[in-house]
């Protein structure tokens, strides 16, 4: 997957925003305000930063060599996929899929709500 197709994925999420918090690099894609993916789209090949449950992460850790605990992120629940065509697409569009649902699972009851009928939930304040 190239990073161009990976960033109209991400974005396809409902209530997905691009955010850029710590400068031009890394690619930062969030649902009510709360990360589900980090792109280093600096690197060749990019990777791609997502949330997974434990289990499943060290599955595919295990699995493909092209899958890493994540960088600079809690090893446990991210891990990082380098896009070297390792891993088909339909692979990483189902990944992606899995750091979306679980970060909106931990959303707040009314943000999902707001989500649900098409509105994009609140974002928190940000500190200056």
């Amino acid at each position: 997957m190239d990073l161009e197709t990976l960033r109209a994925y991400l974005l396809a999420r409902p209530g997905a925003v691009e955010d850029h918090p710590f400068g031009p690099e890394p690619l930062v894609v969030k649902v009510g305000g709360k990360m589900f993916a980090l792109v280093a789209t600096g690197e060749r090949p990019p990777s791609v930063s997502l949330k997974c449950e434990p289990a499943q992460a060290q599955f595919l850790r295990d699995s493909y060599a092209a899958v890493r605990p994540g960088y600079h992120l809690n090893k446990q629940h991210w891990n990082t996929v380098t896009l070297d065509g390792s891993i088909p697409e339909e692979g990483i569009r189902a990944l992606v899929d899995e750091s979306y649902r679980l970060v909106v699972q931990g959303l707040s009851r009314a943000a999902r709500r707001r989500l649900a009928a098409g509105g994009a939930p609140a974002e928190p304040e940000r500190l200056s």
